[in-house]
């Protein structure tokens, strides 16, 4: 019998041979916009494994605009965001908080909360129920991003790098947030948590390794050890050159990564973390997504399959139809997969 896209990503997950790799094209909204025929086509043609549970956190008074849209959106948290073009999320250009001391001023969004847990979690639990998917929990913890939506990324590097005690105040505010949000998820029958923060740039890690070890491993140990002790897989996005911690978020237990694995060496990453997590993706953004010649982008799963492709699992077909994103290249990236793993069967 066929496994369900539920068993197909546990198997992944745990390295017990799927019967193929997973799926998972993140649709963004500009793509919806901009290349909407060629997304439903591959969405078709090649179904996402991933769905989401039941919609249960409250409404926050402090939301305002539209989060995609152009001009001004504020989150849940007070962060106000100015955006330039629709379909992208915009960006920081008036942190909250200007003066370190302030700290106190922010307010964590517990209101948004389920109020009646039993009742959120059971509506969750029955969406779950009635889904073969694979669910991931709506939360999305992200203790280094916020603090830079907070105070701006200037002053947070600076923060970080002097460590006064207003900023590991500040942080221990946001993650006490955060673990509220996974220990309720993670009560639920969900399958996986999510988190997530971007800490590479193009070259190397924006902090010095120690430094990133010191402050911000153990939120995320945090997070997995929470996610874990109810039996849920962790899910972590990071962008960016991040090799240096690929080893420690396998420590922390970290299930599946997704990194921009073409800013990296495929061959080092293959060689310390190949079998130890999963790669949740992805095809490069830069400059194979946006191609034209649609040899590109089937050179590109190749190499990652070259580097990180093993039959028993630990590798997800994930991508991103992020801005400049040639339409037709979805549908390339997921046959080139089938291909390689056709090939793999004959083999074997």
């Amino acid at each position: 019998m066929a496994q369900t896209s539920r068993e197909i990503v546990t198997r992944c997950l745990k390295f017990q041979c799927p019967e193929r790799i997973p799926r998972d094209l993140w649709d963004l909204p500009w793509a919806v916009d901009h290349i909407r025929a060629d997304l439903d086509e591959a969405n078709r043609r090649f179904p996402g494994d991933f769905g989401a549970p039941a919609a249960v956190y409250r409404p926050s008074p402090r939301v305002t605009g539209d989060q995609y849209g152009i001009g001004t959106f504020v989150d849940e948290w007070g962060c106000t965001f100015t955006g330039l073009q629709k379909g992208v999320i915009g960006e920081i250009r008036d942190p909250m908080v200007k003066d370190l001391a302030d700290w106190k001023s922010v307010k964590p969004p517990y209101e948004t909360l389920p109020e009646d847990r039993s009742k959120a979690r059971d509506a969750v639990n029955r969406s779950c129920a009635g889904s073969t998917l694979f669910i991931r929990g709506r939360c999305n913890p992200r203790p280094w991003e916020r603090y830079q939506f907070l105070r701006g990324t200037e002053d947070a590097m600076m923060d970080v790098m002097t460590q006064e005690k207003e900023c590991l105040q500040l942080l221990r505010s946001i993650h006490e947030f955060y673990l509220k949000e996974i220990e309720f998820w993670a009560g639920t029958d969900v399958d996986g948590i999510q988190f997530m923060d971007d800490w590479g740039s193009q070259r190397q890690l924006l902090i010095p390794p120690p430094l990133w070890r010191e402050l911000f491993k153990p939120m995320y140990k945090d997070y997995c050890d929470l996610a874990h002790a109810r039996g849920k897989f962790t899910f972590m996005h990071c962008d960016g050159h991040i090799t240096e911690i690929y080893p420690d978020l396998i420590e922390v237990g970290v299930d599946a990564l997704n990194s921009q694995l073409f800013c990296m060496d495929m061959a080092e990453l293959g060689r310390i973390a190949k079998g130890k997590i999963t790669f949740w993706g992805e095809i490069d953004r830069q400059h194979a997504l946006p191609s034209r010649d649609p040899q590109v982008v089937r050179d590109a799963v190749r190499k990652v399959a070259k580097h990180l492709y093993d039959p028993k699992g630990g590798i997800i077909a994930q991508f991103e139809s992020s801005p400049g994103t040639h339409g037709p290249n979805m549908i390339a990236i997921f046959e080139e997969w089938e291909k390689i793993e056709a090939e793999a069967r004959a083999q074997s």
